[in-house]
């Protein structure tokens, strides 16, 4: 993997030298997303410069050096990520090609300038993030692959038009001067994360998935999509899948077999992340069919039982015969890894798995270059707890009135959370979900909602996150347009288009991004390849969700290579013990950045509900970890970034 920046001059006014010397300093922000080696090129007239960190995955050789130039000198690009159709892309193109190496850039470069950009990347499967000029007519491009699995940021300040693979490409640029976005902060203490096209700054965006953004030479911008994937469920409806269960997983595993040994090509090491669930499992199992040999797998333990996964993915590494390492960590390092994600994630974000993410990468980095992983299991099959359970319990609550639902509603949250959990003790620990109390406190609160404020709820750490964030007004995520919404009569339908959209590239996907990409590692993620997504879209919900199973079609093909067995239990969260942590170990470093004069002072936060919450998670009243962990990121990464 690789991190690219640049920067366009729409006066043409900056001397070659600097425009080089600038866009290299950018770059060097992007050191740890490509230590292998870096270049810039730059063409004063059209005041441009690319730059380029590389990762070298596939033709370690100097032809797969970058920024770089088609044959014929017309196009030239600084491009992250991976196309796993390179092969079939090259047999397409002109077979007396000068052919100068094997990288898969050159061959998309190759493509843009024989088919034009639009078709080149309709033809192109894989993770990408691409900065392409057309030196002919003065035109740079900006590209992001369909699902949001590589970032890219941009600003127009000053008469400058910067981009890069993140943030701090773009704070490197002396004439970048940014504000923080109030109202997209809003957004970020709701749920953890700052959705698309949104950053924390002002008139800074992220390039939204499926997108092509074109700078033209007097600057005007324009961004339109090439996929989406309210378009792709429309077809995948009009062309439903009607055949057996059956059928349906042995095209399934086709397509998934496909994906992992696309994946599964490259120059340099290869493992795969293997937390014992269903997803990973799923990936590594295919992956060893393919192989002659063991594949190595990577997991991480704690010494905390609750959320210790690697038994069971010891027991999945052991029936399939991977070359499996298992690495303990303690709490302590666990800990020690929370000073630098201001660092690491470059903007605030908190989702606290991304410090179990970062640890298994930097263990997985000692031996190998790029690993797979499991990612977009829950999306796209249904995996979600909130999708089987609140819909059950929606589903069985519907028929009272809504004056009866609220006071049940009231009754649950009037219960402690660790109350319920030892009310629900009954139930084997097989079949009771982690934080039993706190997950029914939060489906509670959903019982007089309706279909999208129950979801907004239910992915909320905040509900009102404006009364937290001075003079914010929250931009609230928009609703899907009626036609779609009339083909997906289910919520549960309509939640996995929400977090497809939304969560997917602006949590999971940005947290494995960053975590990976502190150590050049780099991740790949099989069951997004888009042509899986848009199956996935052709099947009724009851292949996803039947009989209460959720990724029950998933399943069936993880079935034909794993006993059920090893892998059936309850659906848990790559989670650490951060509640009890907020309370001993980190109660310090937590109370320094929740200190109310401090947060006065800085003219964000209104510090009265936090240090109300902040007592009551003290005492035991609530377990409010994930609200405050929202708060305490934000404030690491702006004490960080803007002190």
């Amino acid at each position: 993997m690789c991190g690219l920046t640049g920067i366009l001059d729409l006066t043409r006014s900056t001397p070659a030298a600097s425009l080089a010397r600038t866009a290299t300093a950018m770059a060097a922000t992007l050191t740890h997303r490509g230590p292998d080696e870096g270049g810039v090129w730059v063409d004063e007239t059209a005041g441009i410069a690319l730059a380029h960190r590389r990762l070298s995955i596939v033709d370690l050789s100097p032809a797969g050096r970058q920024p770089m130039h088609s044959a014929c000198g017309r196009t030239v690009a600084a491009y992250n990520g991976e196309i796993y159709n390179a092969p079939e892309l090259r047999a397409a193109l002109d077979a007396a090609h000068p052919w100068r190496g094997h990288s898969d850039t050159e061959v998309l470069i190759e493509a843009i300038t024989a088919w034009g950009l639009a078709r080149a990347i309709d033809a192109s499967v894989g993770m990408f993030a691409l900065a392409v000029f057309d030196r002919q007519s003065r035109t740079l491009s900006l590209v992001r692959d369909r699902l949001g699995k590589k970032p890219l940021y941009y600003t127009t300040q000053n008469g400058l038009f910067l981009f890069g693979s993140q943030l701090s490409a773009l704070r490197a640029h002396p004439a970048f001067s940014p504000a923080i976005d109030r109202n997209a902060l809003a957004g970020f203490i709701r749920r953890g994360h700052v959705l698309h096209p949104d950053t924390i700054y002002e008139n800074v965006h992220q390039l939204e998935p499926g997108h092509i953004l074109t700078v033209t030479p007097d600057g005007t911008t324009r961004s339109a999509p090439y996929w989406t994937l309210q378009t792709r469920i429309r077809a995948a409806r009009a062309t439903p899948f009607t055949s057996t269960p059956q059928d349906a997983t042995t095209a399934l595993e086709t397509l998934l077999t496909k994906a992992v040994a696309a994946r599964m090509v490259a120059d340099v090491p290869l493992g795969a992340f293997l937390s014992g669930g269903y997803d990973s499992a799923t990936v590594t199992a295919l992956m060893q069919s393919l192989s002659p040999t063991p594949v190595r797998t990577y997991c991480i333990g704690f010494d905390n039982p609750a959320y210790d996964e690697a038994p069971f993915a010891r027991a999945v590494a052991s029936h399939l015969g991977t070359d499996h390492t298992e690495f303990r960590v303690t709490a302590a390092e666990a800990r020690d890894v929370i000073p630098l994600l201001p660092e690491i994630y470059d903007e605030p974000f908190a989702d606290a798995s991304q410090i179990p993410t970062y640890l298994v990468a930097k263990r997985a980095r000692q031996s190998v270059t790029v690993a797979l992983t499991g990612d977009g299991g829950d999306e796209l099959f249904a995996g979600y707890n909130r999708y089987n359970q609140g819909d059950s319990l929606r589903r069985k609550t519907r028929h009272l009135p809504a004056s009866a639902r609220r006071a049940l509603a009231a009754a649950l949250l009037a219960t402690k959370p660790a109350t319920l959990d030892k009310l629900a003790s009954f139930i084997p620990a097989r079949h009771r979900p982690q934080a039993f109390g706190e997950k029914l406190h939060k489906l509670a609160d959903t019982l007089a909602l309706d279909d999208t404020q129950a979801y907004r709820r239910l992915t909320s750490q905040w509900p009102d996150p404006n009364a937290i964030i001075i003079g914010a007004t929250e931009r609230i995520w928009p609703e899907l347009d009626p036609a779609l919404a009339a083909l997906l009569p289910n919520p549960i339908e309509r939640m996995q288009v929400y977090d497809t959209l939304g969560y997917l590239p602006a949590d999971v996907l940005t947290k494995v991004d960053r975590a990976t990409m502190a150590v050049s590692l780099e991740a790949r993620a099989p069951l997004l390849d888009h042509r899986v997504a848009e199956f996935a879209w052709s099947l009724p919900l009851d292949l996803k969700i039947h009989n209460g199973d959720a990724k029950w079609l998933l399943r069936q093909v993880l079935y034909r290579h794993v006993p059920k067995a090893l892998v059936d239990r309850p659906k848990s969260g790559f989670g650490i013990p951060l509640g009890d942590w907020l309370r001993t170990d980190l109660r310090d470093w937590a109370e320094h950045l929740l200190d109310e004069s401090t947060l006065t002072a800085s003219g964000y936060l209104n510090p009265a509900p936090i240090r109300a919450l902040w007592a009551s998670h003290l005492s035991g009243t609530r377990n409010a970890q994930y609200a405050l962990w929202n708060v305490l990121m934000f404030e690491a990464w702006r004490r960080t970034h803007h002190p």
